[in-house]
């Protein structure tokens, strides 16, 4: 099997580390943002989807909630697309200065749209277009993210910094989580229900308006400035079918690291509410410990990874993930406390943070510089897609068949898919990835 070489373009940037970790910062905060604008959607869905959606039960509320999150990711694949030719085409910071502004507008949207109550079916339909225009925006900041990060990090620090793509993913996550604790002391539920939900979507427009003001300072890389600004063919579809490999390579890996994220960030947190039968506010106290836990882990495995490797660590996740799944949804079934909830669900964390800490890192090093966002975006976002967004539908519509211990080996079934690409299809690739210079 003819081996992936690390793609050229990844040459050491004439900065100094305060400038590289200027811009790395600039384009993390961004990040966290967005994903800060993402995830209150899913955070308060247990406050507002009887606002969007009257239904008889909250089971049904939240399934109808969960599609509406699902559909949002439908149009991150055409965010990946669009933002992915603009950033290998126009420059990595021109594509995250305008998914930023995009996020901004669909949270204040969010803030500010009446309830079923007042306009009827316009008010689901106003919230699913404005998801879609913030799925449009999160595709296209996965890829252009990871490629900035990538380019702007110094040679041997990559994992290190690459890492920080996912400590500001999951800290627009506690973020959210934060938010929602707080206001959870300052408003009953009763309130939170009625007006409350609202304040996190306005804190998110502001925040998206503030990284947008920073994201205007960014430099861009230079390998953008010397190579792709003079190929016509840079982050063309045409130019990525060249690398069929490669994307098929993202595809795995991203398969069975989205769902496990997903499961184990989002949808535990409706399972320790419907499933264990654990308090809303003790659940969110549980998640925003974990999260936190997990967040200090990213730079951590990252930096492992510029000593022994990214391929160790991924395997690890995928021999994790795939038989660890349906025991530890088991054993959270049965717990008691909180602190056998915290427990478990830090334990999972720990196994995903095998991916999450490097993957953008892995799937960056596998396309050259002139269709970096575009190879690492689109099929990322095309997996996402169809199952890291679908994973609250596909766990809620289990669980109203009866069949809820059904996802716990869909979540098995979709790590191995990722483990055999980890065995086999990245083979070889240790020292490429950190002796490259």
């Amino acid at each position: 099997m003819r081996e992936i070489t690390a793609a050229p373009g990844f040459n050491l940037p004439a900065r100094s580390e305060k400038q590289i970790t200027s811009n790395v910062l600039k384009g993390s905060l961004g990040n966290l943002i967005e994903w800060f604008d993402w995830y209150v959607y899913a955070s308060f869905a247990i406050y507002f989807s009887g606002a969007f959606f009257p239904a008889g039960n909250q089971t049904a509320q939240l399934l109808a909630s969960a599609g509406v999150f699902a559909i949002g990711f439908f149009m991150r694949p055409l965010g990946s697309l669009v933002m992915g030719r603009l950033a290998d085409r126009h420059g990595r910071r021109t594509a995250l200065t305008v998914s930023v502004l995009i996020m901004a507008t669909g949270s204040l949207i969010i803030a500010l749209v009446p309830t079923y109550a007042t306009i009827g079916l316009w008010s689901p339909l106003i919230l699913i277009l404005t998801r879609l225009l913030q799925g449009l925006s999160l595709g296209g900041e996965y890829g252009a993210s990871a490629t900035y990060l990538s380019e702007m990090a110094s040679p041997h620090r990559r994992g290190f910094y690459a890492s920080f793509q996912y400590v500001t993913l999951i800290a627009g996550q506690l973020l959210a989580l934060l938010v929602q604790i707080v206001l959870q002391k300052l408003y009953t539920n009763a309130q939170l229900t009625a007006f409350g939900w609202r304040i996190p979507f306005a804190i998110g427009a502001v925040g998206a308006l503030v990284i947008l003001w920073l994201r205007l300072s960014m430099e861009e890389s230079d390998q953008f400035t010397r190579r792709n600004q003079h190929q016509a063919n840079a982050g063309t579809l045409r130019l990525l079918l060249r690398y069929p490999k490669q994307v098929v390579i993202v595809v795995m890996m991203t398969l069975g690291g989205t769902i496990c994220f997903y499961t184990f960030t989002t949808y535990l947190q409706q399972f320790m509410i419907n499933s264990v039968g654990l308090a809303k506010e003790k659940v969110a106290l549980i998640n925003f410990a974990a999260l936190l836990v997990m967040i200090l882990l990213q730079p951590l495995f990252g930096a492992l990874s510029d000593r022994i490797g990214r391929r160790p660590l991924l395997i690890f996740f995928g021999l994790g993930a795939t038989l660890g799944t349906v025991p530890l949804f088991t054993l959270l079934g049965h717990a008691t406390t909180g602190k056998q909830a915290f427990g478990l669900m830090v334990v999972a964390l720990i196994v995903v943070s095998g991916y999450t800490s490097i993957n953008a890192i892995v799937k960056a090093e596998l396309f050259p510089s002139e269709i970096r966002a575009l190879g690492v975006g689109l099929p990322y976002g095309l997996t996402v897609a169809l199952f890291g967004g679908t994973v609250n539908y596909v766990a809620l519509w289990l669980r109203s068949l009866h069949h809820e211990s059904l996802f716990f080996w869909y979540v098995s079934a979709a790590a191995f898919i990722s483990l055999c690409a980890y065995l086999f299809l990245l083979k070889g690739h240790r020292s490429q990835f950190t002796t490259e210079a």
